[in-house]
């Protein structure tokens, strides 16, 4: 069995660019047992770009 974790990563709207340091998001979750599954970024604004990553986390139930 797995447990999941999802993490959203907002993208500014005009440059598209994080808000927040992902590279750091991914670390401390690896460091916590977590392992990156998807980095997922829907097509949902204008033109068809993205407004978020969302980051798909998993690891073995204890």
């Amino acid at each position: 069995m797995y447990d999941y974790e999802f993490v959203t990563i907002e993208l500014s709207t005009w440059t598209r660019k994080p808000k927040e340091d992902y590279h750091r998001v991914i670390e401390d979750h690896a460091r916590n047992g977590w392992r990156l599954v998807q980095v997922f970024a829907p097509a949902i604004s204008g033109y068809g770009a993205a407004k978020f990553y969302e980051l798909i986390f998993e690891r073995r139930t204890i």
